[in-house]
Parts: structure tokens; sequence; C-alpha cells
């Protein structure tokens, strides 16, 4: 019997762009769902679990610091990367909120 553990918070679906550091070049994702201390964003680049990265949300001018747990891939292609957010700032606290109670 296969028991699905819940969610320590609600994910929210979403659909807003954000670039992705990757040495001294930055790749393009999109945020298909998060919460407030993680996210699934949509790419095509890998990354390594256990890698931090500085992602830039550009529509709300927020930086987080985040640790990518796990990745998805379908037929041998990225479909995303699934982060967790590590001490996520108030502001960006601030957006989800919004985004919760708008839904």
């Amino acid at each position: 019997m296969f028991i699905m553990k819940k969610r320590a918070f609600e994910r929210i679906p979403v659909d807003f762009e954000v670039r992705l550091p990757c040495g001294n070049m930055f790749y393009s994702g999109t945020v298909l769902n998060l919460s407030e201390k993680g996210m699934f964003i949509s790419t095509k680049r890998i990354y390594p679990v256990d890698s931090i990265l500085n992602i830039q949300m550009e529509k709300e001018t927020v930086y987080l610091l985040a640790r990518v747990k796990s990745f998805k891939k379908t037929d041998g292609n990225s479909d995303g990367i699934g982060v967790e957010i590590l001490n996520p700032p108030q502001n960006y606290l601030e957006f989800v909120s919004g985004l919760k109670a708008s839904l």
C-alpha cells in the first residue's frame, strides 16, 4: 500500500518567469507552483540535487536562496526542478500570502 505524505505547505498554482544561475550565465524558468518553503520550476536546465541556487523572481524583484531537492525528466528531457526555499525573505512570504488570499 502506497501512502502519500502530505505537504507541510499547500502548493499554489502559478505561471511566472524566473532567472536561474549557472556559472556566469542565467537560464529562464517558469514557476508552475509554489508555497512558503518551495516551488517547482519548469526549466530545460538540469541542476544536481542539493545544488544551491540564487533564484531571481523578476515579477516581484525577489531574490531567493534555494536548494534543489528533486528534478523531473520525461523521455530523457528535463521538465523541471523542485526547490526548497532557504530562509524565505519577508517580501516572498508576503507575495505568497497575497496569492493565497486571492484564491
